[in-house]
């Protein structure tokens, strides 16, 4: 019984982008949980290191390694590194009541909040991704979004500033009556959410939103929130 408790709790190894929003989340899961871990950060051109742990199943990131248990999402809103880490340390994130509600909630989040934060952060590509990178970078969100994408959205900045805020009034107006989204202590969205604001935040170009008070206190209280000692 000790040796399977010993083994739950070895470290973890994180193969992250840092500014990935979707590797922030997990970070902050994992931080939360007080889960003992290692971050790797990959090169954003370079993706074999994903590719070989995974045996040539996958090569985006997040990805985490639980002694010989690699684990990886298997659609784009799969939730399954969060829910491996739920399980495995009873982190109390996907509670059954909540079970619909929360599948709502991150689509609107990974769709809305996310869709808008992480180009206002790649406007910045140049002071966070390594010179090295920078080719392989652009290229990818060229071949995805169009060329100049990263110009025009530049471009637009005031405009998608505008169009986070609108995204996240839902939140904060949520967050009136209680201090985490869904009432008393955080789940899976409070986390989920807390990436993409990580992600928008990154590279140290913007402040929070004023006109989102309430969300404002909530992220600096998701900043520090550790769940007690497991006994």
């Amino acid at each position: 019984m000790r040796r399977a408790a010993d083994r739950r709790w070895q470290m973890i190894e994180l193969y992250q982008l840092p500014w990935s929003p979707f590797c922030i989340v997990i970070r902050r899961i994992i931080e939360f949980g007080r889960i003992p871990f290692k971050a790797v950060n990959i090169s954003s051109g370079d993706r074999s290191l994903v590719w070989k742990l995974t045996r040539g199943r996958y090569y985006q990131v997040p990805v985490i390694k639980h002694g010989r248990n690699v684990i990886f999402e298997t659609s784009d809103q799969s939730q399954v590194i969060a829910k491996y880490l739920n399980e495995r340390f009873d982190l109390g994130l996907f509670p059954e009541d909540q079970r619909g509600v929360q599948s709502i909630l991150w689509d609107w989040i990974e769709d809305r909040v996310e869709g808008v934060g992480f180009k206002l952060n790649d406007i910045y590509y140049e002071e966070f991704v390594r010179k090295s990178d920078r080719l392989g970078f652009v290229r990818h969100k060229e071949r995805k979004f169009g060329r100049h994408c990263i110009d025009q959205w530049r471009a637009q900045r005031v405009d998608l500033l505008r169009e986070l805020s609108a995204a996240l009034l839902p939140f904060d107006q949520m967050l009136r009556t209680r201090p985490f989204l869904l009432g008393e202590r955080p789940y899976f969205v409070d986390f989920d959410l807390y990436g993409m604001i990580g992600n928008f935040l990154y590279s140290g170009h913007y402040e929070f939103p004023v006109e989102h008070p309430r969300l404002h206190e909530w992220f600096a209280r998701m900043h520090q929130i550790k769940r007690d000692v497991p006994k």
